[in-house]
């Protein structure tokens, strides 16, 4: 076998199968991970014999079962830090150096796993521009390059400015054959401020929301007695920055002893420690609430529950969609509006119902009454929306075209090489 002149590794002229490479934008929760999970199982599931990995820094990747066909590898994770900067997250090195090892992982992983299509969640340009050198590569290569990104940015005042500084708008010019918006045109458009040329436009497919599913097992963790009765699910997703909605719902339960349905709440995997410690405190003197650290099957606890309190980031609205939930979203406004913005747009639509402190005061009495009026609001799918949960079909539909549109053996890895 005819080694490749970079990499040093063997040149693959021919293989059964597809291959797929993930970059999952992970710098902070479990939204970009999560997403990229469910696209990569039902890549896998729709084409048998197609191999996907996903790039990752997220700490928690292997805590999550994945698709036969589907593995991942683990790049040096990065945190962000209150004042909106970053560091690394486990190395005791510099973030440039950190960010230049990852680079050099991803581009690695690029040249040896040689993918048919590679798709960049969330940012063109990755972390840092991290994942630049990769599409350069691959560009060449002749890969199929497509980016992910979810239904909201952001408001388009910060949205294009950022892009701008990040050069984010001219790789998507330069490097995207394809752009996947997981959302709806009509509910909203994120990159309308952007004044795309027209046959980048032309390259956007609104896919749908992500429907998603239960796993095939259940969860190992053992669900609280509070389960075993209708109650109300509360969950931060990753958790690092649910800690005013957390307060908020148990200060509802502090101040309104009539309120009657019982409530679960999910602190996720990256609640800070003393606020965790306190929040048990509260909540251990509430005999109408319970708590759970973290459950990697959450979708398991979504079905069994009988309405939802969320912030609403994407994967958690794809979940209350999914599984047909009365849903109260309590949106994050700092630093983005991206939830804020999603929950005006589905309250608008009747899929859900929002309560927020962003031109109100977040008070006690307005949580308990928000959670007494969940019983009696309708379920999302009294609402009738063409396309709504079509994300996954699509996504397959658009892989296949990609992947059968390229051919069978990879001479252009070895062009590219040399």
């Amino acid at each position: 076998m005819e080694p490749n002149t970079e990499t040093g590794l063997p040149l693959v002229k021919s293989r059964s199968g597809a291959r797929v490479l993930i970059y999952s934008h992970d710098t902070f929760g479990l939204g970009h991970l999560r997403r990229s999970r469910a696209l990569a199982n039902a890549i896998v599931e729709a084409q048998p014999g197609t191999s996907v990995i996903i790039i990752s820094g997220s700490p928690v990747i292997g805590n999550f079962e994945f698709e036969s066909g589907v593995d991942y590898i683990r790049i040096p994770g990065v945190t962000k830090l209150h004042d909106g900067d970053y560091r690394s997250l486990n190395l005791n090195v510099s973030l440039d150096e950190a960010v230049g090892l990852r680079q050099a992982l991803i581009l690695q992983a690029a040249k040896a796993f040689q993918p048919d299509v590679f798709i960049v969640d969330k940012e063109p340009t990755g972390f840092r521009g991290e994942v630049v050198p990769a599409l350069d590569y691959l560009k060449a290569a002749g890969c199929k390059l497509v980016l992910g990104i979810r239904d909201v940015m952001d408001e388009p005042a910060l949205l294009v400015p950022e892009w701008e500084r990040k050069g984010a708008k001219t790789a998507l010019i330069r490097y995207y054959d394809e752009i996947w918006v997981y959302g709806l045109k009509d509910v909203y458009q994120p990159l309308k401020a952007l004044d795309l040329p027209q046959d980048v436009e032309n390259r956007i497919t609104y896919t749908g929301y992500l429907r998603r599913d239960v796993p095939p097992t259940p969860s190992l963790t053992k669900y609280p007695k509070i389960t075993k009765q209708p109650f109300i699910l509360v969950t931060t997703g990753g958790g690092g920055d649910g800690d005013d909605l957390i307060d908020w719902v148990i200060s509802a339960y502090e101040a309104d002893a009539d309120l009657d349905q019982p409530a679960l709440i999910l602190f996720g995997p990256f609640i800070d420690r003393d606020k965790r410690r306190s929040f048990v405190e509260r909540i251990a003197k509430q005999p109408k609430l319970d708590v759970m650290s973290f459950d990697n099957k959450i979708e398991w606890l979504m079905k069994k529950a009988d309405a939802v309190v969320a912030m609403g980031g994407y994967n958690t609205f794809c979940e209350a969609l999914s599984f047909d939930k009365r849903t109260l979203i309590v949106p994050r406004t700092r630093p983005r509006l991206e939830q804020y913005i999603r929950a005006v747009e589905a309250e608008r639509l009747g899929l859900v119902c929002m309560l927020s402190d962003y031109k109100e005061p977040r008070t006690p009495e307005r949580m308990a009454a928000a959670l007494r009026s969940l019983s009696s609001q309708a379920r999302p799918s009294e609402v009738v929306i063409p396309g709504l949960l079509d994300g996954l079909d699509r996504v397959r539909e658009r892989l296949k075209v990609l992947t059968e549109s390229r051919p069978q053996f990879a001479p252009a890895y070895h062009q590219a090489a040399e």
